[in-house]
């Protein structure tokens, strides 16, 4: 499915109905801004090798952590 012309310009007009054209510039930089803090943290998170590795699937990250926490306080024991 591909969005058209005219979708994208029914899009645009919605979007300056809701957010008035006073309103754009202030969220285009805002998003410009959160895209380029996002990339720089990705090229870092690469350099320096310490890249996530991805959730298994089915578990959430809070499951994990608190599965790695009471195993640690296993050990302790």
């Amino acid at each position: 499915m591909r969005i058209g012309t005219q979708e994208l310009i029914i899009i645009l007009i919605v979007v300056i109905i809701i957010f008035g054209p006073t309103q754009i510039p202030k969220l285009t930089k805002m998003f410009g801004k959160s895209v380029k803090s996002f990339k720089d943290g990705m090229d870092e998170a690469s350099e320096a090798g310490d890249a996530p590795a991805a959730p298994k699937a089915g578990k959430s990250q809070k499951a994990e952590t608190g599965k790695r926490a009471e195993a640690g306080d296993e050990k302790e024991s």
